[in-house]
């Protein structure tokens, strides 16, 4: 494979902004027909190299060379017409439009006098959604799809054209383990064409299950490429973050104090049914089910988002009724939701504003906001959760996924909630991140608050987590200590398996 000429190289790429070198002379090769993984935590400038590459940057200094030809990427359709496709992280789909129509927007092809020509678009895109094995087709309206399926419309934008290179940007995120067998078998399908493949993840399981070699930034420098078969992941991690992580299960230990949370009976409509369970002080309790097993939906229903059809809350042993998130907020409930972009953060705002904003009220003196105890708050959550930024005026908009996650969790945190629901909390968030968030989830529990965690990673309720509620089609099946819970049981549990019917 070293003998073939390179697909694209990028040469001593520098980009900086005010302040911040973000990318310091890094290069990259990528091979016909080899998928090459690009690795590094949140910050690290593996966005930002690939907005130089879709030609959305232009780099200071440095080299983009596809083929054996230098170019200068201009915009992202020059980049396509160079056959560079970027599939990526964040939807960037028209919702009301078909699904034909945003995997041909700006390229429909047309008839006599400029017409669409609705056939032959239709056509083509069934004809690519077959390759996907997906559920609907060209005509369906992409706002009916769920976030799983928009994904897999955006994947299909990559088979329209002749690519020479398609960058994956966690393509995983959203899709179930069914949908990502599809999409491997896809990209698997793109290697026998002789295209290359940029893939960027931090699922080490994926890494190394598809993956040809690694290439890895820290701090905006290139590290090093190792060959996948060579390596493994306690030392690609290491060249990630220059330091070795505490992989280990859950085992500490620390006195649990009064119940926090009760839930009798919750249900809601068709989404969950009969929900009983508790949180103590101290206690982390992990979420854990398939897709659409109603876990998220009971947060949301805690956080006064949803209105339970039956059941009752009681926090503190005192029964209450939560209408809406001020409710939930006024009583100590806090979310950390999945989605941080569309419901956790404005990225439009800076990263003070967006820390503070639950609290604006409680921050004013007089007619304004008092701006030093706003910025004390920042100060404060910046330091304990090691956000990365150059400082509080930055837009949050322009932070890497791993640190808007942060600040979040630090805008709920500097709140001081009794109990504290953390929806995906690791989702796009790379390894080192990942175990900081973490730590920081036991420290919280250390401390008394009661946390929920839901995940969708059964490593990270297995690391996190007290007790293990396991979820199946809107029911809870079983709740396990952290001293029982084994991968096959849990396995069963949420697969609507028994005790009884696995024994």
């Amino acid at each position: 494979m070293s003998d073939l000429t390179p697909v694209l190289r990028l040469e001593d790429i520098v980009k900086t902004f005010p302040g911040v070198r973000a990318l310091d002379g890094v290069s990259l090769t990528l091979l016909p027909g080899e998928v090459h993984a690009l690795m590094g935590e949140n910050g690290a400038g593996k966005s930002t190299l690939m907005k130089v590459l879709g030609g959305i940057l232009k780099p200071n200094e440095g080299r983009i060379i596809v083929g054996e030809t230098p170019v200068v990427m201009s915009s992202p359709l020059e980049a396509k017409a160079k056959g560079i496709v970027f599939i990526h992280q964040e939807l960037s789909l028209a919702e009301e439009l078909s699904v034909a129509e945003n995997i041909y927007l700006g390229e429909l092809p047309r008839k006599r006098f400029g017409l669409v020509d609705w056939a032959t678009l239709e056509t083509r895109t069934n004809a690519i959604l077959e390759r996907l094995k997906v559920g609907f087709d060209a005509r369906t309206r992409v706002g009916d799809l769920s976030i799983a399926n928009q994904q897999m419309v955006e994947i299909a934008r990559a088979l329209t054209v002749d690519a020479k290179a398609v960058i994956f940007d966690e393509p995983t995120a959203s899709l179930t383990d069914a949908e990502k067998v599809v999409l491997f078998d896809v990209i698997s399908g793109l290697q026998e064409q002789g295209v290359g493949i940029i893939y960027i993840s931090h699922r080490m399981e994926e890494i190394f299950k598809i993956t040809d070699r690694i290439s890895v930034l820290r701090d905006g420098s290139y590290r090093g490429t190792v060959n996948t078969a060579d390596t493994d992941e306690e030392a690609v991690t290491q060249l990630m973050i220059g330091r070795k992580l505490d992989l280990t299960g859950n085992e500490s230990h620390h006195e649990l104090g009064d119940v926090a949370l009760e839930v009798r009976g919750l249900s809601c409509g068709d989404l969950f049914r009969d929900i009983n369970f508790e949180v103590r002080r101290g206690e982390v309790v992990g979420f854990y089910g398939l897709v659409g097993a109603g876990r998220t939906e009971i947060a949301e229903t805690l956080f006064g988002l949803r209105d339970p059809s039956a059941g009752t809350i009681l926090l503190d042993g005192q029964e209450t009724v939560i209408h809406s998130p001020i409710d939930a907020i006024a009583r100590g409930i806090s979310l950390v939701p999945e989605d941080r972009k569309g419901q956790g953060l404005i990225l439009g705002m800076n990263c003070r504003d967006n820390m503070t904003l639950p609290q604006v009220d409680d921050l004013k003196a007089g007619p304004f906001v008092a701006e030093g105890a706003e910025v004390s708050i920042f100060d404060q959550y910046r330091d304990r959760l090691d956000i990365r930024t150059p400082g509080w005026k930055q837009l949050v908009g322009n932070l890497s996924g791993g640190n808007q996650q942060k600040i979040v969790i630090g805008k709920w945190l500097s709140m001081r909630p009794s109990v504290l629901i953390v929806d995906e909390p690791t989702r796009g968030i790379d390894v080192g991140s990942k175990s900081e968030i973490h730590n920081l989830i036991r420290e919280l529990a250390a401390q008394g608050y009661a946390v929920i965690v839901i995940s969708s990673e059964m490593p990270e309720v297995l690391h996190v987590s007290d007790r293990i509620v396991a979820m199946y089609s809107g029911r809870i099946m079983r709740t396990f200590t952290s001293e029982e819970v084994t991968e096959d049981n849990l396995i069963q549990a949420i697969s609507g398996i028994t005790p009884d019917k696995a024994a």
